[in-house]
């Protein structure tokens, strides 16, 4: 039996395959949305295959203040990283630590990591080949076991509390 399940695995993926191919092609006739169906239809149908299994939100409401969080530390650290570039007489500390993961899912990690090179004044620069550690740079360090403490904080214990429980 053929359910919308099997044909269309990620339906979510599909409709957002198919704005984004009518915004990039600037219109609306037959032709291409005929085609941008096609293609959402196509791309995941051929591909889910290849991807990891996705974990449940199990907080949604964490993940919503997570987002929140996260887009209000990129306001703040925009305006930090902009005032250490205008004040030469303020010398950057610029540093790579190695923040010890508490994460354990891929998927979770690389959300983590995400978050990290999301943030102005800090890239995440490696995942060991163990997947306990993370490398990270930050533009300014005054202490490393601060930025530890506040990247568990902010970012780690909400992720594994949201996915992982």
């Amino acid at each position: 039996m053929i359910t919308p399940r099997s044909w269309l695995p990620i339906p979510l993926l599909s409709l957002l395959l198919l704005v984004v191919w009518l915004l990039l092609v600037r219109s609306l006739a037959f032709g291409h949305l005929l085609l941008g169906s096609a293609l959402a239809v196509a791309i995941p149908l051929f591909t889910y295959r290849f991807w990891d299994v996705q974990p449940r939100v199990k907080k949604p409401l964490l993940l919503l203040r997570f987002i929140l969080r996260v887009l209000g530390d990129i306001i703040v650290a925009n305006f930090q990283v902009a005032w250490l570039i205008i004040n030469p007489w303020q010398r950057s500390r610029p540093h790579f630590v190695e923040y010890p993961l508490m994460l354990e899912e891929r998927f979770t990690i690389t959300l983590l990591a995400n978050t990290i090179s999301l943030t102005p004044g800090t890239v995440s620069a490696n995942l060991r080949m163990d997947g306990k550690t993370l490398l990270v740079h930050a533009l300014n360090v005054e202490d490393e076991d601060e930025l530890i403490a506040e990247i568990r904080e902010r970012y780690e214990r909400p992720l594994k509390e949201i996915y992982e429980c």
